[in-house]
């Protein structure tokens, strides 16, 4: 039998993927079953669970290559663009993404492989990010870089939810101005430590 090229591999891996993550969007993480992911793969389970070792696993790289994707969307364009990305994607497909959350509460060894990945190779570069736009002046740093990457991540956790509840977020640009004024370094010129008077206060 002849060998399949190391490029021939990559190209059938991504097109594992692609319809798989057709086959989840429409069907959901439980309802995507073995032989439907089959019928919209258009290869045999023992062809498809040659690249990957079951159906978690395929789930799992794809529920981990939208992180990456938008991970790298903050890292090269802001987490501007990176709210606006997630307000667009699919309904269909986040209603699944989602299913990772009741996985990760309800299963501990999903858990422990999901959080591994995520922090070993996401979190890292995304918090030192964060910390140099601190530093730039661009980000408020009265706060550790980890809390105001954490706070835009759950802005951007809670614009999921609600889009794969069926609601559109309608106001784009409204809810990017509030997590930018949330976020934005502060522009009182008062020096720290000094306090600020208020209208009660004598001058």
């Amino acid at each position: 039998m002849p060998k399949i090229s190391d490029e021939r591999k990559a190209e059938r891996r991504e097109q594992i993927l692609a319809s798989a993550r057709r086959c989840f969007a429409e069907h959901g993480y439980e309802g995507a079953t073995v032989v439907r992911l089959e019928k919209a793969i258009g290869l045999s389970r023992g062809a498809i669970f040659n690249y990957f070792g079951s159906k978690e696993d395929l789930f799992l790289e794809l529920a981990f290559r939208d992180n990456a994707r938008l991970v790298q969307l903050w890292l090269e364009k802001g987490w501007e663009a990176t709210l606006r990305e997630i307000a667009t994607e699919e309904p269909a497909w986040l209603g699944v993404y989602l299913e990772i959350g009741r996985k990760i509460r309800t299963d501990p060894n999903f858990r422990r492989r999901h959080e591994a990945r995520a922090q070993d190779e996401l979190a890292p570069p995304l918090v030192a990010h964060v910390r140099a736009a601190q530093e730039r002046g661009e980000l408020r740093n009265d706060q550790p870089a980890e809390r105001v990457a954490g706070f835009i991540s759950l802005v951007a956790n809670g614009v999921s939810v609600q889009i794969a509840l069926g609601e559109p977020i309608r106001e784009v640009d409204a809810l990017v101005e509030f997590v930018r004024a949330a976020v934005a370094p502060p522009t009182d010129p008062t020096p720290s430590g000094t306090p600020r008077r208020t209208r009660l206060e004598p001058a």
